[in-house]
């Protein structure tokens, strides 16, 4: 059986300044997996996150999240993607 990845990422840096978020970042999910990002914080979690949803294009590297490529096909990224973002806390009046 041929698993095709959902996910492929070769070399993905992204740095703010003197901070490099990510250096060379490799991962390769494939298809009809669950998959976490665990670390400290500072270790790039959000970031790459940020660059496989388009929010943030990489300095360096690739990557296709369901076949499209982050950079060249970023509307095709979120179409094929749900993310789900955080809600602000309601106030009460």
């Amino acid at each position: 059986m041929t698993t095709t990845a959902a996910i492929v990422a070769r070399g993905l840096s992204k740095a703010f300044g003197d901070v490099h978020a990510l250096d060379g970042l490799d991962l390769t999910v494939p298809e009809a997996t669950v998959v976490a990002l665990l670390g400290p914080n500072g270790a790039g979690k959000t970031t790459a996150i940020s660059i496989l949803t388009t929010l943030l294009s990489p300095d360096a590297g690739t990557a296709t999240v369901a076949g499209a490529d982050v950079v060249a096909e970023p509307a095709e990224v979120r179409r094929r993607i749900g993310l789900p973002g955080s809600t602000p806390p309601s106030t009460s009046t």
